[in-house]
């Protein structure tokens, strides 16, 4: 008999199967799946709507804390759809013998982080569980975000010829997870990138239209989100690996672990899929932002090689990247 493994919650290739073979269809749902679901309402009224579950181990880390992972995943999930995130809901489920001083940083957190993102929680559920039968807390969200009237984003826009762009460095959110969790320490600390992307996303919207799709790359970091976007826009994707931004810690921090930064988990980064006469353009307003200074553009969609992403590397090859079958760090989100 088949069992479920860690790997399985990695967003690579066994996520996938498990997502397609055995919960997907068997739960009726249709359509391409993304982190956030467009519903529409009344007239031309629509919403975005999404849930998820933040097990990151451990709770605290540098730059960040579930609190803050668990507000600023979700709005991001709004708002990689084009949604104006509004309201949020939080559940806690709380092993038995949690230290209560913890727990009240984890709420105190979680109310600064929503006040910074403009959201209101406004709901919730809590449930304690016996010692041993959890890890501490689990945090559960759901979020509902306004679509504007015009703002049509998502995998079924890009085309050949748009621009990839990022806003920051990759892999800030892993190496600082798992360095807390190895008793690492990297001079300078090397700190989540953890923070709510709806304000740099208005700032992008604001200047343009042209932002056929974006993604933030959290588990599976960025190539597999990349590898995911191929497959769901069956389309081709080349990327530049001299462009693709990478902070000296992260890269050090990598190499002494054997780690492939390019799947490490991110939680502050956006990609965006852009038509390419506004992509420079674009990458100047974004700069404009807090968030945005770093951007960058890293490549391009390609009609060739459907379904694959195509990484240029530095010496001059090319490199195939592909979903990890299994996992590098686990509970990283």
């Amino acid at each position: 008999m088949k069992k479920i493994t860690l790997a399985h919650g990695s967003g690579g290739k066994l996520m996938h199967e498990l997502l397609d073979k055995d919960i997907i269809p068997k739960m009726g749902i249709k359509g391409v799946l993304s982190d956030s679901a467009v519903l529409d309402l009344k007239g031309s009224e629509r919403i975005a709507f999404t849930t998820d579950s933040f097990v990151v181990s451990p709770l605290f880390f540098p730059g960040g804390n579930i609190g803050d992972l668990a507000v600023n995943g979700t709005v991001n999930d709004l708002a990689m759809v084009g949604a104006e995130p509004r309201f949020l809901t939080t559940s806690f489920i709380v092993e038995e013998g949690f230290d209560l001083d913890s727990l009240n940083i984890i709420t105190e957190t979680i109310s600064r982080a929503a006040s910074l993102s403009g959201v209101e929680v406004v709901t919730g559920d809590t449930k304690v569980v016996n010692k041993g039968k959890g890890d501490g807390i689990f945090i559960n969200t759901s979020g509902i975000g306004i679509i504007g009237n015009g703002i049509d984003i998502g995998p079924s826009r890009i085309k050949a010829g748009d621009k990839i762009i990022v806003n920051s460095t990759i892999g800030r959110h892993g190496v600082s997870v798992m360095s807390e969790r190895n008793g690492l320490s990297f001079d300078p600390p090397v700190l989540s990138d953890t923070a709510p992307l709806n304000g740099l996303v208005a700032h992008m919207l604001s200047f343009t239209d042209k932002v056929h799709a974006m993604r933030d790359p959290t588990r599976g970091g960025l190539a597999t989100t990349l590898k995911e976007i191929a497959v769901d826009a069956n389309l081709g994707i080349i990327v530049n690996e001299k462009d693709i931004p990478l902070d000296g810690g992260v890269l050090g921090a990598c190499e002494l672990l054997g780690l492939d930064p390019l799947y490490v988990a991110n939680e502050g980064l956006l990609v965006a899929f852009v038509e390419k006469n506004v992509s420079k353009s674009l990458v100047e307003h974004m700069k404009k932002h807090p968030l945005g200074r770093g951007s960058v553009m890293i490549g391009e969609v390609i009609q060739e090689k459907i379904g694959n992403v195509m990484l240029k590397t530095r010496i001059g090859g090319t490199r195939v990247l592909d979903m990890l079958s299994g996992e590098q760090l686990p509970r990283i989100c």
